[in-house]
């Protein structure tokens, strides 16, 4: 398989601008990728207790499952950046959507949990490959300045599409079919993109001088997956277990070791992390609150699919229909926010975003405390609110990101941007999930979760206030 997954040739860009039809066809087989990615990260928490039935575990394991994905998806993206630098991103692009569709087919007849978390972590690599590789695919079809920025808007537009279909066809597909069939749904879609793309996507310009920044890359991976262990087991082992304390002291000395190794000077096998980007204060605040919105968003998504499950009773199907007030939102709503960026800069859409979902995660404090007509009518607007400020947070932090970096390092601002939101995803399923773990029922445990995503999200708005658009563009 691997001689027609790295097949060097590609479709001309010339051949491609003379073929609009063509363009359109690579530019659905690319998305259809995105969304592919995009989807594994919310599809599988109605699944969950389903999961638990079928093969085991406990909270702990559920969390795994779900943090198996986004840690290694969120530590790679950089690197997997490079490697699409370095090998040409129709490569990196067609490699990653067969392994994607490998481990897919694989995760299907995972036969227990450590098999499972363990092809989870896998997916999330093949899915970090596919993110970077695609735009710089993208980049290279869409010459035009004007059709490029059409082209990656559609593209990014898969996130909402993803986001509002994950929950729904989850619910759908464990009800009717078994929870394993969220992960064959991925084999049909990937084998469409890679086709399409070994057919339509020509070759993209590679940088045989870029490297890889291997030691940042072990000490970001050691770090991540250190704190998560700790987390996630300290419920079960205790804060004072020598697991505990020496997966925290592997964080620290790692995360030490990745701020020494990325203030090396630039260079072809320099630092993956330029650290002078964080002088910027609009750009340190982006990314600290990229952190904090997947950190609500999938902490609130793990939690209610369990609350809706367990203290209400619903069924995987009711339990996925119930986030629709979350999800729509954020399928329709970013049209009108790009144009709300576009006009009024990435201010005030930041503000109101995060004021939507603080107000919107307090709300749903009130409405897990009963099971009344109340407090299900309170569960409704919080996610409503909550979806909302999705909406409007994720593209402002785009726009304050990218206006806040020198136009020569783009690129590697929207990584740190999309690191820092998945990394945000693995710490809030962890933190969030530990506090289900620890409480003595569900109700409680999703109270006390829901009333921190609450302060982490107040936090992302007072940073908003204080630092986004304050700044230029930097030098």
């Amino acid at each position: 398989m691997s001689a027609p997954t790295t097949q060097a040739s590609g479709v001309s860009s010339e051949a491609l601008a003379e073929d609009p039809g063509r363009r359109r066809l690579l530019l659905i087989g690319l998305s259809l990728g995105y969304f592919m990615v995009l989807l594994d990260t919310s599809v599988v928490n109605v699944a969950l207790p389903a999961i638990r039935s079928d093969i085991g575990g406990g909270l702990s394991g559920l969390q795994w499952v779900v943090n198996g994905y986004t840690l290694t998806f969120a530590a790679l993206l950089l690197t997997m950046g490079a490697l699409s630098d370095r090998f040409g991103g129709r490569r990196v692009f067609i490699v990653g959507t067969w392994a994607f569709l490998l481990a897919s087919l694989i995760t299907v007849f995972s036969p227990n949990l450590g098999v499972l978390i363990t092809m989870r972590a896998v997916l999330g690599v093949a899915g970090a490959a596919l993110l970077p590789s695609s735009m710089a695919v993208i980049a290279t079809t869409f010459t035009d300045p004007a059709q490029r920025a059409r082209a990656l808007g559609s593209w990014a537009a898969i996130t909402g599409a993803a986001l509002a279909a994950g929950p729904v066809l989850g619910g759908v597909l464990t009800d009717a079919l078994g929870w394993r069939s969220i992960f064959a749904i991925n084999v049909p879609v990937a084998l469409v993109s890679v086709l399409v793309a070994r057919a339509h996507a020509p070759e993209t310009k590679r940088n045989t001088s870029r490297g890889v920044d291997l030691p940042g890359q072990v000490s970001a991976v050691l770090a991540l997956a250190g704190l998560t262990f700790a987390v996630i087991q300290s419920e079960n082992l205790g804060w004072g277990s020598k697991p505990v304390l020496g997966a925290l002291a592997l964080a620290v000395v790692a995360g030490v070791v990745f701020l020494v190794v990325e203030r090396r000077p630039a260079g072809p096998s320099g630092p993956m992390l330029p650290l002078m980007l964080f002088r910027n204060a609009t750009f340190s605040a982006s990314v600290l609150n990229g952190l904090l919105v997947n950190f609500g968003l999938s902490g609130l998504l793990f939690v209610m699919s369990l609350y809706f499950q367990q203290a209400r009773g619903l069924s995987a199907l009711l339990a996925g229909c119930a986030f629709l007030p979350l999800t729509l939102p954020t399928a329709f709503n970013p049209v009108y926010t790009g144009r709300l960026v576009a006009r009024s800069g990435p201010r005030k859409p930041s503000v109101l975003g995060f004021g939507l979902l603080t107000v919107g995660a307090a709300v749903l404090i009130g409405g897990v405390t009963g099971t009344g007509t109340a407090h299900t009518l309170l569960i409704g607007i919080g996610l409503l609110a909550f979806g909302f400020g999705v909406s409007f947070a994720i593209p402002s932090l785009v726009t304050a990101t990218v206006s806040a970096t020198p136009k020569e390092q783009v690129g590697i601002a929207s990584g740190v941007l999309n690191s820092a939101r998945q990394t945000g995803a693995v710490i809030g399923v962890s933190v969030l999930g530990s506090v289900l773990h620890a409480a003595s029922d569900s109700t409680d445990g999703s109270r006390t979760a829901l009333i921190i995503a609450t302060a982490a999200l107040l936090l992302g708005l007072l940073l908003s206030i204080a630092f986004i658009g304050r700044n230029k563009q930097s030098a």
